[in-house]
């Protein structure tokens, strides 16, 4: 087996991770500034991660059936994380928000694997206004019981 090195295609894979990698950083600012948990560190890493993942499996399994398990465990992961952002205390429920940004933040990178930064982009916009609006509508509606 060769190991041959494609600079045009390290490029490419350099200039995707990237962009999931900037997708991901308004939300990641934005929980940083505000939730102290997960933040600038997670989000761009599970953004990061999902699309190196699914990079790989692109270019070992091409089309094939195990490249859709692939997604399926990405998927389950971004999951299995997000369930660790959840945290019940004194009856309350918190992190659930958080917990659903990070499962966006793991499509973004998919979708930039695939190309399809459109979704990408509106994902990575979705997630910002929700959480820049989200806080300031709650309060106004005085549906603010559970602070995430």
């Amino acid at each position: 087996m060769s190991l041959e090195l494609n600079v045009e295609l390290i490029l490419y894979h350099f200039m995707q991770i990237g962009i999931a990698f900037l997708l991901a950083l308004p939300v990641a600012i934005n929980r940083e500034q505000s939730a102290g948990g997960a933040g600038l560190r997670t989000f761009p890493l599970v953004a990061v991660a999902a699309c190196a993942y699914m990079l790989v499996g692109m270019s070992v399994y091409e089309g094939s059936d195990a490249e859709a398990r692939v997604m399926y465990g990405i998927l389950t992961g971004m999951g299995f994380i997000g369930g660790g952002a959840i945290l019940k205390s004194n009856g309350k429920v918190g992190g659930t928000a958080t917990a659903a940004a990070i499962w966006n933040t793991g499509a973004i990178g998919v979708s930039v694997a695939y190309g399809r930064y459109e979704i990408a982009l509106v994902l990575s916009f979705i997630n910002f206004v929700v959480f820049q609006l989200a806080n300031p509508i709650k309060k106004i509606s005085g549906a603010n019981r559970n602070q995430e």
